[in-house]
């Protein structure tokens, strides 16, 4: 029967999470409601439905934006083409794109200005991806997976560099980097890997926690790729591993004959969902909770110019 609930660390919000998040909350309450944001400012439905209750308006196209209006730009980051649009219709604008994405964006400027084409490592469609590329007009190239390094064609490969998507996968994006290099020698390699310390953190966290339970929950919207990843990297170890939205979607069979519960949540997942978790998995038998040893994060970003000061936090 159910016995403990085993809590990885560290888990949820990350520091460019929290981040965006504040932006919205502080823009609503500097300038009030509506704050108009292009795309969820992060992937998680109960971070999205709190700040519409409070005002936020999720877009995808700046068609929908009235002239005038303050709009926010997601965690995820956005093409050239969505920041010179906004700019020229003249839109208050406050970006919450992670500061980690915007490091890779900065890097694809400079080294594109010197005359490199780019390797994206990344999954297709997703926001971050296609802001990533939306940098430049041509000369990126996305790979999926290691059969995508074989079929890619950039037109010259005297300066070509890699960069990745930052919550994928840590084990995928190597045996893909790999790949890479073993096809194109010369790539040029980030000089520290793009994939985001929280992404990589709780990644580990998960390492050192499924092999001590029967069961791994990950809590997190299924648009999270962060999430989505932590999920595979507990299943890939063997440990039987389900995401949840949130704790009504548990189901009481999942914990038939299991011991120990394993519980992390996504960087865009609150806390508040995963004590949700445990109560609903408390309700089921389990008896006791623990947190296992792991980093303690302290990384903290700046808030854009304009919302920094004469307020408190919201």
């Amino acid at each position: 029967m159910l016995q403990d609930i085993v809590l990885a660390e560290p888990r949820g919000f990350c520091a460019g999470v929290d981040r965006a998040i504040e932006i919205v909350e502080r823009a609503l309450h500097k300038f009030g409601a509506p704050i108009y944001v292009r795309h969820e400012i992060v992937h998680n439905t109960y971070v999205v439905n709190d700040l519409k209750n409070k005002g936020a308006i999720f877009i995808e196209e700046l068609d929908d934006v009235p002239p005038g209006a303050t709009l926010v730009f997601s965690a995820h980051g956005v093409s050239k083409a969505i920041q010179m649009e906004a700019k020229a219709r003249g839109f208050q604008i406050f970006d919450a794109t992670c500061p980690l994405v915007t490091k890779v964006h900065v890097e694809v400027a400079k080294l594109h200005k010197e005359g490199y084409e780019f390797i994206m490592i990344g999954h297709k469609g997703h926001p971050e991806v296609e802001g990533t590329m939306g940098q430049l007009t041509s000369g990126i190239h996305l790979v999926e997976d290691v059969a995508d390094v074989a079929r890619v064609q950039p037109m010259q490969t005297a300066k070509l560099a890699l960069v990745t998507q930052t919550t994928l996968s840590v084990d995928d994006a190597s045996e893909i980097s790999t790949a890479v290099l073993a096809r194109f020698p010369q790539v040029r390699a980030p000089k520290q890997q793009d994939i985001c310390y929280a992404t990589q953190n709780r990644q580990d966290a998960v390492k050192l926690l499924s092999p001590q339970v029967d069961i791994v929950i990950v809590v997190g919207s299924p648009t999270s790729s962060n999430s989505n990843r932590l999920r595979e990297v507990a299943q890939k170890l063997g440990t039987t591993s389900y995401m949840v939205d949130n704790a009504d979607e548990l189901q009481a069979q999942w914990f038939e004959g299991k011991i120990q519960v394993g519980l992390t949540a996504g960087a865009s997942a609150p806390e508040i969902l995963v004590r949700q978790v445990i109560d609903r998995i408390k309700a089921l038998g389990a008896v006791s909770v623990r947190t296992l040893d792991g980093i303690q994060e302290t990384v903290k970003f700046p808030l854009p110019k304009g919302l920094k000061s004469d307020m408190t936090s919201p």
